[in-house]
């Protein structure tokens, strides 16, 4: 039997970074950089499209066959401030896994050379032993060159949803839904919501079903079902990662019939928003 079911998180978070060295931009970072940017300008079929990028340190490699350019992901990518708690050795892991995928794609690191960028062959063919080697392959174009438009890089619900933000597997969906449907919405305060159609595409019906809610939105209740407490931590992982507005006042929670309360009808204002590009 299967059916709609909820996760939460039951500890919030605060992520402390430790202090480290003024970031600074490296020669190997200003190369791979420029290598990214020029990669990004002639691949047209790149998903992540936008009209500028930032360069996200998510252990990306670039490789090219005889179509062009294709971005591949490694299991792991160092943040530039994460480099100084990493064990080369399992650096020098992900280097032999890099060197393995590039192997497979000859054209590769010849398309590096021709495109200005020469460390391609030094950096997959040196072991990573140090510090200073962690610092290389961390601003290298094996993992500083995932292009991102700005707002899938760092933005925040709801304007946006960034990598350094939220989980993968949810700003992930924001960009292989279809356009004409707003998944991130906001509620009438300004808070923002995720909601997602309850009928096929053409259907005709307007309702949509309520995935999540800002924990101070009048809407909340009805994520959590009416009638049930709702526990602090009550809320998609896409919620709970939002800075609350500190100058909004929760409302008092509209009237919930029906055995679900999660769907919202047509011409509620979160369904009007999601639809507004039909």
């Amino acid at each position: 039997m299967t059916g709609t079911h909820s996760e939460h998180e039951d500890f919030p978070w605060v992520i402390a970074v430790v202090d480290h060295p003024p970031r600074t931009e490296s020669a190997a970072y200003v190369r791979s950089r420029a290598l990214m940017h020029k990669i990004v300008s002639i691949t047209s079929d790149w998903i992540l499209a936008g009209s500028s990028y930032q360069d996200h340190h998510g252990g990306s490699v670039w490789v090219k066959d005889k179509q062009g350019w294709l971005c591949m992901q490694l299991p792991l990518g160092i943040e530039w401030s994460a480099q100084f708690c990493a064990d080369p050795a399992k650096v020098d892991q992900l280097r032999q896994y890099a060197a393995r995928v590039v192997a497979a794609f000859p054209e590769t690191v010849p398309g590096y050379q021709s495109l200005g960028y020469p460390d391609g062959d030094r950096m997959l063919t040196t072991s990573i032993e140090n510090a200073a080697g962690v610092a290389d392959w961390a601003d290298s174009i094996f993992n500083a060159s995932m292009p991102l438009p700005a707002a899938a890089h760092t933005g925040v619900l709801p304007t946006a949803a960034g990598y350094h933000h939220y989980p993968k597997p949810i700003v992930d969906i924001d960009h292989f839904r279809y356009a004409d449907f707003q998944l991130f919405v906001t509620d009438p305060a300004g808070l923002p919501a995720v909601v997602v159609p309850v009928a096929p595409r053409g259907s005709g019906d307007g309702r949509v079903r309520l995935l999540a809610a800002h924990p101070r939105s009048s809407y909340i209740h009805r994520l959590a079902g009416s009638g049930s407490p709702v526990h602090p931590a009550t809320s998609t992982a896409a919620a709970t990662r939002l800075t609350p507005h500190a100058d909004v006042t929760e409302n008092a929670p509209d009237e919930v019939t029906g055995d679900q309360p999660d769907i919202l009808p047509a011409e509620d204002p979160l369904a009007r928003e999601a639809f507004t590009n039909q």
